[in-house]
């Protein structure tokens, strides 16, 4: 099954929608009754998260009837509606909310993440930026691109590769487990300069616009995953497992590390882990 640009422009609208109608009218504007903890003080679910994601999985469903919808927060009651991601022949992963914290903070960095993934594939990624109003999308085989709020399209290219010593990145190394969390917060500092979004989407977009080199993730889940790594791989970057293996839908492990170009993921991987 192909996607073609009046699917894609169905999904962008889709998306955009429930932006519109169900994120940015609470933006700043949550009580305390519309904001809740998951897993702990940072993994947050706001009432704005369960309405975008029931908009958006009606809306494809309406579309798409039949097709496995995987939302981060209806995976949050149902962690078994991962398990079909690799046997589907149609499905979409969905993050209404990416960038929650930030969200509930009233800090203007978070978005809208949608990826389609077809036969195991992953052959399309959205990332909608509710606040400045533009879509960052790819799709498998024909590049990547930013659709600007007013309509205009720009193509997008990662970073040129650079020394490491030159390059600016972000690493979650709060993700990971002591000593290799320490390691990578030291080895961090021999980069030109660093960066932490807590929101990926935000993160992917930098990175697939050229405006920053790497980003290095541990806690791998396919709604803040999916649509990112496909859209920089079209922007002509690189991204795999931090063992070197190709990074799937279905994993949740063995974290991800994307850079400009397969040279540069090799130096970034070696020097984050110099004294390992």
């Amino acid at each position: 099954m192909r996607f073609d640009d009046a699917s894609i422009d169905v999904l962008a609208e889709i998306i955009a929608e429930a932006a519109r109608a169900e994120i940015m009218p609470r933006f700043r504007r949550l009580s305390r009754d519309d904001v809740r903890r998951k897993t702990s003080a940072a993994d947050l679910v706001t009432e704005a998260d369960i309405r975008a994601e029931r908009l958006i999985a009606a809306r494809l469903d309406e579309r798409w009837p039949g097709a496995l919808i995987v939302g981060e927060e209806a995976c949050s009651e149902d962690p078994a509606r991962l398990s079909g991601l690799e046997q589907a022949d149609l499905a979409f992963v969905i993050d209404p909310v990416d960038g929650t914290f930030n969200f509930a903070s009233g800090v203007p960095l978070f978005g809208v993440i949608l990826a389609v993934v077809v036969a195991g594939e992953t052959v399309a990624g959205l990332i909608h930026d509710p606040v400045g109003g533009g879509t960052l999308i790819g799709v498998a085989g024909a590049g990547s691109h930013i659709r600007h709020g007013d309509g205009t399209r720009e193509t997008v290219r990662v970073a040129d590769p650079v020394p490491f010593t030159e390059m600016t990145g972000s690493v979650s190394w709060q993700y990971f487990a002591e000593p290799e969390r320490s390691l990578l917060a030291r080895n961090q500092t021999g980069t030109l300069a660093s960066f932490g979004y807590r929101c990926s989407a935000h993160e992917y977009r930098l990175l697939a616009s050229g405006h920053a080199h790497f980003v290095v993730y541990n806690k791998l889940m396919p709604w803040d995953h999916l649509a990112g790594v496909l859209i920089h791989g079209e922007a002509g970057g690189h991204s795999a497992r931090l063992d070197g293996s190709r990074y799937r839908p279905w994993h949740l492990g063995g974290g991800l590390l994307a850079a400009p170009d397969r040279d540069s993921w090799e130096e970034i991987r070696r020097e984050l882990w110099k004294g390992a």
